[in-house]
């Protein structure tokens, strides 16, 4: 049988695709941009026939329905890292989060210590070949349809077709949905002066010819916003957003200056909007790869020059991180965090940050803290952690010692909790005393 024919005897509408969902059965949810909705939607018709499905995906898009109290017995999330869509779910124990490095989710499914019944992903249509693109969103979910038992795939016309590691063979699907809709989309979070100043700091330690990790959020917008005098800059990350496009329009963003896949921007998906997905259809500056690969230390190490840039909630004044939760409510998950921090940090010339906001709750609460809040998690330890930037400096903590990590994040903190952080410093006994100094 030629691909085309087996294509048009798996079209179906998405309730009978999701008819083949099973009691007990685990699912992958394709995540971010690529959230597969009308799939999800024909899921949760389902309910009334269905008990004890575990739905896992990382960070998606949309509502997701299947964690409401109604849906207590039926479906069980389960998050390797928290959107806000979740986050309710998981603090009121209705649903569950595995910390994780992202670079580790893969090797559950092939292990067989996390094994998949089912897989919900969104694709663009095939091509000449029988090949459908995983578009904007490799993550997990190509290694994903590789060990799952069934794949059903949500055939949209708007999904973009991107190069790299992004495609499957319409023999590979069980069940396909066709749709013509508008993927959901991410739109850039406006920074502020106080984001462009802790990105000012930021970009003051990228030097040209470094290969680049952003994340989401304001400071990341800020810090892309801040390097248009760099010259042969890189791409090597789990995922970018629209702050990438003009970069790489204005030439600054080549990929040139690369010691591991010169002139392609590795990326494993992308969280945007309508311009982004745009970009990157049919580009070939750009190498989709699973994130098995992005993130793996080893293989993020291998880049000269590599920039890890990422973000916290807290850090305490050992050099602690905490990124994932707030206290012992969960928030979002560890991510690419360690991953990158690691590797940079075994980069030639590499420069491992986390950058920050001094100060939360519109200035009211310190983020340089004396110890992190109880049941906080520490995502990046105090010994990985080189380069702490916020908006008041940069201190740098790689091989120093208890005493001088206190006086160099002190330094950087808001100067209305200096004080504070100053008279726990000195009950610690990281810091002396200055009275017992003059005395």
């Amino acid at each position: 049988m030629n691909w085309r024919q087996d294509y048009q005897n798996k079209r179906m509408d998405a309730a009978q695709a999701l008819g083949a969902v099973r009691s007990g059965s685990r699912v992958w949810i394709q995540s971010g941009c690529g959230t597969p909705s009308p799939l999800l939607d024909a899921l949760v018709a389902r309910a009334p026939e269905l008990r004890n499905v575990e739905i896992v995906h990382m960070k998606t898009l949309g509502e997701a329905v299947y964690t409401r109290p109604e849906y207590a017995g039926v479906f069980r999330h389960r998050g390797l890292f928290l959107g806000e869509n979740v986050r309710e779910a998981v603090g009121a124990g209705r649903a569950d989060y595995t910390p994780i490095f992202l670079s580790e989710i893969e090797g559950l499914f092939v292990s067989g210590a996390m094994p998949l019944d089912v897989v919900l992903m969104q694709v663009s249509p095939p091509d000449e070949h029988g090949f459908v693109s995983l578009g904007t969103t490799v993550d997990c979910t190509l290694t994903a349809t590789r060990t799952a038992r069934m794949v059903i795939a949500e055939v949209n016309e708007r999904m973009p077709r991107t190069h790299g590691e992004t495609s499957v063979h319409v023999s590979r699907i069980s069940a396909l949905v066709e749709t013509s809709r508008p993927l959901l989309e991410l739109q850039p979070e406006p920074f502020t002066e106080i984001h462009r100043r802790v990105a000012r700091n930021v970009a003051s330690l990228i030097p040209d010819g470094a290969t680049l990790q952003t994340g989401i959020g304001g400071i990341p917008e800020a810090v892309l916003a801040c390097l248009q005098d760099k010259r042969d800059l890189g791409i090597h990350t789990e995922m970018c957003s629209d702050g990438v496009i003009d970069l790489m329009e204005s030439g600054v963003l080549n990929g040139e200056g690369k010691s591991l896949h010169r002139g392609k921007a590795v990326v494993s998906f992308v969280l945007g909007s309508r311009r982004l997905f745009d970009f990157v259809h049919e580009n070939a500056s750009f190498e989709f790869r699973p994130i098995c690969y992005t993130n793996d230390p080893f293989v993020v190490a291998q880049n000269d020059r590599m920039v890890a840039i990422n973000s916290a909630l807290q850090v305490d004044l050992t050099g602690q991180v905490c990124a994932d939760s707030l206290g012992t409510r969960p928030f979002s998950g560890f991510g690419g965090q360690t991953d990158f921090i690691r590797g940079a940090a075994r980069s030639k010339g590499g420069v491992p940050i986390i950058a920050l906001l001094s100060t939360a709750c519109n200035g009211g609460v310190s983020r340089i803290v004396p110890v992190l809040e109880p049941g906080a998690g520490v995502v990046t330890s105090r010994a990985d952690v080189h380069y702490v930037a916020t908006e008041h400096g940069i201190a740098y903590l790689h091989g120093k010692t208890l005493r001088e990590r206190a006086e160099a994040l002190i330094a950087i903190a808001d100067p209305r909790f200096q004080g504070e952080l100053e008279d726990f410093a000195v009950r610690a006994h990281y810091l002396e005393s200055k009275t017992a100094v003059c005395a």
